[in-house]
């Protein structure tokens, strides 16, 4: 019976369905300390029907319900994204503990004065998130929190028998990003780990650099995607010593170059290479004056613009200021030009800015020629300098890389380390970094203990990074497939998921999920799948969601009491008896 307006109807329950009064798939919540998807909001949504594209991980991500977009750069997590949170944050609290880090929760408010103080207020200012309250009080919204701990930890510890001290959290930070982009991996609004340790000495600061260094590669190792450490610059963080941690991806934004036979790994922006005579001869018919049949093939040589021509690698880069167009050329097939290698030269280089071509629409009068040291004993620098003695020509100015080369390794580049010929670029997406500060933030805000000589010394720090929200977002860009994403055992919001089909009983459903507790309680995180929904609609629902495995209750269950078990990242589908179900799942369980 429905009252409306004082009137009472009286319906059959189908009646009230066909009017829309009822919903054919009424939620109703089933809690019996079992996990259950009717009891857990996984907003999914289907393809669009029009769709031109295929998704990429962050558009799974968003149809898989795991997230939402807010704003440009701003998501809010659901349920299932925070489940697989919830598990980073696990495993990064067994990781901190091991080291012996105590957790705090520090503000997102941080005090512009404090910023000043330090001196990393100034040329940031695009970065910032600011406020001001109803006071004057300036206010920004923390990126990172070095200048707060710092003050903390100065106020509160005097001797040096209060360090070591390690602490850290896992927090919101923020950041007022240009452009941001890929979701999860750029945006405005991120979760982060920092832990920030504090010693006496250099020395120790160091050892303790090295012991975080070795449980980053545990956190990593556990999760069982490939990753590289490299060696990195430390840019406006301070200090002499970094490392990055990077998945390897194709649709990273970093270019790491590391050695297949060694341990040698360094970020591309660090990457220069040596210059070796030996490297000349190869390329020697390549760039230099030929002769074939008495005819000159191909020269060398500066056109009308000042630049020079021929068969050689060129493009043209630009001054910050705009004002100055720099030349960098490099023999034709010795790699690609190497950026940062030419900054070294010419510190005023853009990197902001895309190389351009040759045309004379893009030169400048003013214009620094950067040529690859190959090159320049190829053709011979007096020649070079000749080649320009035209009075009428432009006459640029001339850096030789003398020591290094201006290109990226190639497939015959020596390893600086070990010298086999192994060196590769690899794609890849940074999820965390190391750093060692020493007295950069210490000194600025007296953070000093008495020593054992009772001498007054400024404590040396370390600060380590996890970006938790990068990480979820590269994970879940690492294996996702046209089916849907593709969760690490580790950090998928459910290991398994339980697909009763239609024929099963709800008792069916339950011994499944108790005896695959019981039989590996420490590992496996098993939901059941109880909507009213058919049995197709399900499957492809777990495939969207990325379960590591599925099991189906379907017609071996009816005929021998068998269950299918479904892998896809292992492209596994067979029906196990129930007993041996978890001993099954342990031994896939070790190959994921």
């Amino acid at each position: 019976m429905y009252a409306r307006h004082g009137l009472s109807i009286r319906v059959s329950r189908a009646q009230a369905r066909s009017c829309g009064f009822i919903s054919s798939h009424v939620r109703s919540i089933h809690v019996d300390g079992r996990n259950r998807l009717s009891a857990f909001w996984t907003p999914t949504e289907s393809r669009k029907a029009n769709a031109t594209t295929q998704d990429d991980s962050h558009d799974l991500l968003q149809r898989a319900g795991f997230l939402r977009q807010a704003h440009s750069g701003i998501f809010h997590l659901l349920p299932l994204g925070l489940r697989v949170q919830e598990k980073v944050e696990k495993l990064i609290d067994k990781h901190m503990q091991s080291l012996g880090a105590s957790k705090v929760s520090l503000s997102s408010l941080s005090s512009e004065e404090l910023w000043r103080k330090s001196g990393r207020l100034e040329g940031r200012d695009s970065e910032f998130l600011r406020l001001q309250d109803r006071k004057g009080a300036k206010y920004l919204l923390s990126p990172t929190h070095e200048e707060e701990i710092t003050t903390i930890v100065a106020n509160a510890v005097k001797s040096h028998k209060d360090l070591p001290l390690r602490l850290y959290q896992v927090s919101r930070k923020y950041r007022d990003e240009a452009r941001p982009r890929q979701g999860l991996l750029r945006g405005r609004e991120f979760l982060m780990k920092d832990l920030y340790t504090f010693d006496v000495t250099d020395q120790q600061a160091r050892g303790t650099y090295e012991q975080v260094r070795n449980a980053y590669k545990a956190f990593l190792d556990e999760l069982r995607l490939p990753y590289l450490v490299a060696n990195a610059d430390s840019g406006n963080m301070g200090g002499d010593l970094s490392h990055e941690y990077h998945f390897v991806s194709d649709r990273g934004e970093d270019n790491v170059i590391h050695c297949t036979k060694c341990d040698y790994s360094i970020n591309e922006e660090l990457y220069i290479g040596a210059f070796e005579r030996s490297m000349v001869a190869p390329l020697w018919n390549q760039i230099s004056e030929s002769i074939n049949g008495g005819e000159e093939i191909e020269k060398v040589h500066f056109d009308q613009h000042g630049m020079i021509s021929g068969p050689c690698q060129s493009a043209v880069f630009t001054t910050k200021d705009r004002k100055r167009r720099i030349q960098v050329v490099t023999p034709r097939d010795g790699g690609a030009i190497n950026i940062y290698a030419v900054k070294a030269l010419v510190p005023d280089l853009d990197t902001s800015v895309a190389a351009s071509g040759n045309s004379s629409s893009d030169i400048s009068d003013d214009l620094i020629l950067v040529v690859d040291q190959r090159l320049a004993l190829q053709v011979g620098a007096s020649r070079l300098a000749a080649l320009s003695s035209d009075p009428s020509a432009p006459h640029p100015e001339i850096i030789y890389s003398r020591a290094s080369i201006l290109t990226l390794p190639i497939s015959t580049t020596p390893c600086p380390t070990c010298r086999s010929q192994s060196l590769k670029v690899s794609k890849a997406i940074e999820i965390g970094h190391t750093f060692h500060l020493g007295t950069r933030y210490s000194e600025p805000l007296s953070a000093q203990v008495l020593n054992a000589e009772n001498k007054l010394v400024s404590v040396s720090m370390g600060c380590h990074g996890i970006g938790v929200s990068r990480l979820i977002g590269a994970a879940a860009s690492l294996l996702f497939d046209d089916k849907g994403l593709n969760w690490p055992l580790l950090i998928a919001p459910f290991s398994v998921v339980i697909v009763p089909g239609p024929q099963a009983q709800v008792e069916d459903v339950g011994s499944v999920h108790d005896a695959l507790v019981q039989q590996d309680p420490g590992h496996m995180d098993a939901v059941v799948d109880d909507r009213e929904r058919s049995l197709g609609w399900k499957l492809k629902d777990a495939d969207l969601v990325g379960y590591p495995f599925i099991i189906v209750l379907g017609k071996a269950w009816s005929e021998r009491r068998e269950v299918e078990v479904q892998c896809r990242r292992l492209g596994v589908k067979e029906t196990v008896g129930l007993l041996d179900l978890g001993s099954k799942l342990d031994g896939y369980s070790k190959q994921l």
